[in-house]
């Protein structure tokens, strides 16, 4: 692979492809098959490998290449690739054992190693491992003592009853978005620069509220990657577009907006594919996949779905929907937004119509132009059209005000001015985009016979119908936003500004217009128009949409509409959303994966090697969406059932997670991962809730975790799942489960990010207006569940840190597990975890007034069972030696650092 792969493909040859490698293969003949004569090849210069790259093939090498031939050399796709197959569960000798499909699997496998499984776990323990996986906190010690009871009565049906009870609960949908928020890369912040704040807790609020409906998994999908392109999209569709805006931005000066921009859209690429494929497609973005049959065509292909959305590299994180605080008022809210977008349209599009007819127009073709600083322009004129265009000249400085003066033909009277901002590179700007550029304000005057006219314009028509910035803020001289480009350029773009009134045009009238910018971004790049060019017109329909009635009364229902509104309080969040096809980006594969270096345009599609889009180009992400979602697609299903597989038992049926390539692990169990991939999307309808029932209500599931001698060499990872899944809680779990058994968890669902306490000197944010204010103790937001954290990308929570949490600057397929000593002082000396030791203490003090009651009652508290006689005694002996006031405190700090504790 390392001369004949992805990346170097010498002679033009591949391994990775069929069609390259039968160059030199003929099937069923090894000796008429090149491959062979040159591995098998006594002259130094015909041998492969060569002696330089490594030693020739072996014997038993060259012989198996050759059986492979002689047997038709046949081709198949990777396993993940290939479609899943349904196929009946085995048959096993200890059916007795099986309650469901899925311990058949594992039954038969472990019965091929002669292993038998573990017993069953306790019925307190299995319910806090199921309470813990399906909620993320533990049971109290009430409700353990009620289930051992209930399943002492009802047997199987109580364990029924349990899971449905957590699978209905509120907490459900907070325990899986966690590990949903890891994958998306879900942050308060922005990532790199100064790292600033990004107001997207609505989006997390919308997974917390889609996995407690258990939104099926396939619309879940197409929401976050396409809601905004959906017919009658819901304000909860937008919402969720939001999963892409979760990019990282760079907001420091200096800094060029298009490359990030660029590195946003490659990103939500990555991101996607991880998610939702499993490959790291993201190595195609230079060369082809070294390992995978994809190309870097495919990778551009993949990109050209997200390049056109209209997010740029700026702090202001357009564009952004103003979602309602109370999910009661969405639907009220987006009715609303949907009456004013229809009406700004229809509003636009009749403008437009008139402003946009080139018959209307006359271009002015002598010029002379100057600035009110260092920047230079200059006039060029243009025969084809005939026209006068200014452009400027090197490096522009900021605040540029440029001041055209034109020789007026003599004409009707003036009722519009057209003003043309161009690219300064016509030829090369819709490929490689230019600093766009923002009008702050136009004045013109006419000058004829000795008196100055000053023309006052009424109203502006822009050439598209919701741009970032109000192009009407063009007219207000003390504004410094208005008509742009924001913030690169592609394309011509036009304003036109009505006059008041008529104005008379004298003979030898000369047009004087000042197009003042006073709008940099980043206070390094200056939004100038580079070229451009004017136009004036007489035509008397300008003048007569001002006296419109019906435009007029069609305004005045737009602002009532705005203001009704605005009445709605609401938090502005980045979504997706689309640039109008005229404003479209072309997209280049990037050669060796630069943006300064682009080839050949593609349009967006998915790999030649996978099932083909259907529907016509251009494809959007709307098609993407569901094409991830199709039956034919083989890894969607098979990716999300194995993710889920792998936060019940620990590790995945496939253990790299983020890898079901050929550099992945092969699955231990295949058949399994295949007909619960075929289940989740067939019979479950895509449904977490019923695929994660039909796993904890398993006898696999159901075994003791207890780590058993005879199984260290033979599985000591426990891929065969010989016992119970024993892992480590999470970062978010240690946390909540010392919240919950102290009492101290607030039961508060949703809202901004909360700032619980955090040691000294960690909060040193480049802005010190970024502040962290820890809420003083009693207030529930202290205590919210850690889900709610403020999560900063570059200081994040040290105790949610020290567990392996990840910063979420990229994609997390998996969070890789350590055990250190910093997470030992973490929860025996940071002050949370002392607030609650002390917390549980007085607990248990006021549990009873016996002391072996008190002791029993924090130990199941933890544990989720009854101590043993030793353990008792060791911890009233502890007690004997503690200071009395704080006796109680330090055995519960004892309790929350156990093992036990700590683990699932």
């Amino acid at each position: 692979m390392s001369c004949h792969g992805g990346v170097k493909k010498s002679a033009g040859l591949s391994f990775v492809y069929r069609d390259d490698l039968m160059q030199i293969i003929e099937p069923g003949e090894p000796d008429d098959s090149s491959l062979i004569e040159r591995v098998e090849s006594s002259d130094e210069d015909l041998l492969m490998p060569p002696a330089e790259h490594g030693p020739a093939l072996s014997r038993e090498e060259i012989d198996l290449l050759r059986r492979w031939i002689s047997q038709g050399a046949t081709w198949d796709a990777h396993w993940s690739l290939s479609p899943p197959q349904r196929s009946e569960p085995p048959e096993v000798e200890n059916s007795d054992w099986c309650r469901t499909t899925v311990d058949r699997w594992i039954l038969a496998r472990l019965e091929s190693e002669g292993i038998s499984p573990s017993p069953e776990e306790m019925p307190g323990r299995w319910l806090r491992r199921v309470s813990l996986d399906l909620i993320g906190l533990p049971p109290t010690p009430e409700e353990g003592h009620q289930f051992e009871e209930q399943a002492r009565l009802r047997g199987e049906a109580a364990y029924e009853a349990a899971v449905d009870r957590l699978l209905a609960s509120p907490h459900f949908g907070e325990r899986w978005a966690t590990a949903w928020l890891d994958q998306v890369r879900y942050a308060d912040s922005r990532g790199l620069g100064f790292d600033n704040r990004r107001n997207a807790w609505k989006y997390r609020d919308w997974v917390i509220r889609s996995f407690n409906d258990d939104l099926p998994f396939d619309q879940f999908t197409v929401k976050q990657l396409a809601g905004d392109l959906l017919p009658d999209s819901s304000m909860g569709d937008i919402v969720a577009t939001a999963c892409h805006r979760l990019t990282q931005t760079n907001d420091e000066g200096g800094t060029d907006d298009e490359e990030f921009r660029v590195e946003a859209v490659l990103d939500r690429v990555n991101t996607t594919w991880q998610v939702w494929q499993g490959m790291t497609y993201g190595c195609a973005r230079c060369h082809d996949h070294p390992y995978e049959p994809f190309t870097q065509e495919d990778y551009y292909r993949a990109v050209a779905f997200f390049n056109n959305s209209r997010d740029c590299d700026l702090s202001s994180e357009q564009p952004v929907k103003e979602v309602p605080i109370n999910v009661a008022q969405y639907d009220e809210a987006q009715a609303l937004d949907e009456k004013i977008e229809s009406l700004r349209t229809a509003l636009w599009e009749a403008d437009y119509a008139l402003a946009s007819d080139d018959s209307r127009w006359q271009a002015l073709t002598k010029m002379q132009a100057r600035t009110n600083n260092s920047t230079k322009v200059t006039i060029e004129d243009q025969q084809d059209p005939p026209r006068a265009e200014f452009h400027t000249v090197g490096t522009v400085a900021n605040n540029t005000t440029i001041t055209l003066v034109a020789d007026l033909p003599e004409s009707k009277p003036l009722t519009a001015l057209r003003v043309h901002c161009l690219p300064l590179d016509l030829a090369t700007a819709l490929r490689d985009s230019e600093w766009g550029f923002m009008l702050s304000h136009v004045t013109a005057t006419l000058s004829a016979e000795g008196e100055e006219t000053v023309l006052e314009f009424a109203d502006v028509i822009a050439d598209e119908p919701d741009p970032f910035v109000d192009p009407s803020r063009t007219l207000d001289g003390n504004d410094s936003g208005g008509f742009a480009t924001y913030s690169r350029i592609h394309h011509p773009r036009s304003l036109v500004l009505l006059l008041k009134s008529p104005v008379r045009v004298p003979s030898k009238a000369t047009l004087t217009v000042n197009l003042v910018h006073n709008r940099q971004i980043l206070a390094s790049f200056s939004l100038l128009t580079r070229r451009g060019y004017l136009e004036i017109s007489s035509d008397p329909e300008f003048l007569d949409l001002l006296d419109d009635q019906r435009r007029l009364r069609r305004q005045a229902r737009l602002e009532n509409l705005v203001q009704e509104r605005r009445q709605i309080r609401s938090t502005a969040i980045p979504v997706m959303q689309q640039l109008p096809a005229r404003l479209s980006r072309p997209t280049n594969i990037l050669i060796r994966g630069s943006q300064l270096t682009k080839g050949d345009e593609v349009l967006p599609g998915v790999p030649a090697t996978m099932t083909a889009l259907p529907g016509k180009q251009p494809a959007t992400r709307l098609d993407l969406a569901h094409w991830l979602v199709d039956d034919t697609n083989p890894l969607t299903a098979r990716v999300t059932v194995n993710r889920y597989w792998a936060r019940l038992f620990g590790t995945g049926l496939v253990e790299t997670e983020e890898d079901f390539g050929s550099a992945g692990t092969e699955p231990s169990h295949p058949g399994l991962l295949d007909n619960l991939a075929l289940a989740f999307r067939g019979n479950y309808a895509w449904s977490t809730k019923r695929l994660l029932r039909e796993l904890v209500l398993s006898s696999t599931y159901r075994q003791s975790s207890v780590a058993r001698d005879d199984l260290a060499d033979v599985d000591p990872h426990n891929r065969l799942l010989a016992r119970g899944p024993r892992t480590p809680l999470t970062a978010e779990m240690v946390r909540d489960n010392a919240l919950a058994v102290s009492g101290l968890l607030s039961p508060t669902l949703f809202g901004e990010p909360v700032h619980p306490p955090i040691p000294a000197g960690v909060w040193k944010p480049f802005q010190s207006r970024d502040q962290w204010k820890a809420p003083p103790p009693g207030n529930l937001d202290r205590y919210r569940r850690a889900i709610y954290t403020y999560t900063k990308r570059s200081i994040p929570y040290p105790m949610q840190f020290a567990f392996d949490a990840p910063s979420r600057e990229f994609c997390t397929p998996r969070r890789i597990r350590s055990n250190t000593p910093t997470q030992a002082l973490m929860t025996l000396n940071d002050k949370t975890f002392v607030e609650f030791a002390e917390e549980l203490g007085q607990r248990m003090q006021q549990h009873s007034d016996d002391l072996t009651e008190q002791l029993t009652f924090g130990f199941e508290a933890v544990t989720a069972r009854a101590p043993t006689s030793e353990e008792l005694s060791r911890l009233k002996a502890y007690v004997d030696t503690a200071p009395g006031d704080q006796a109680m405190t330090m055995v519960a700090s004892v309790l929350l650092n156990l093992d036990e504790a700590l683990t699932k």
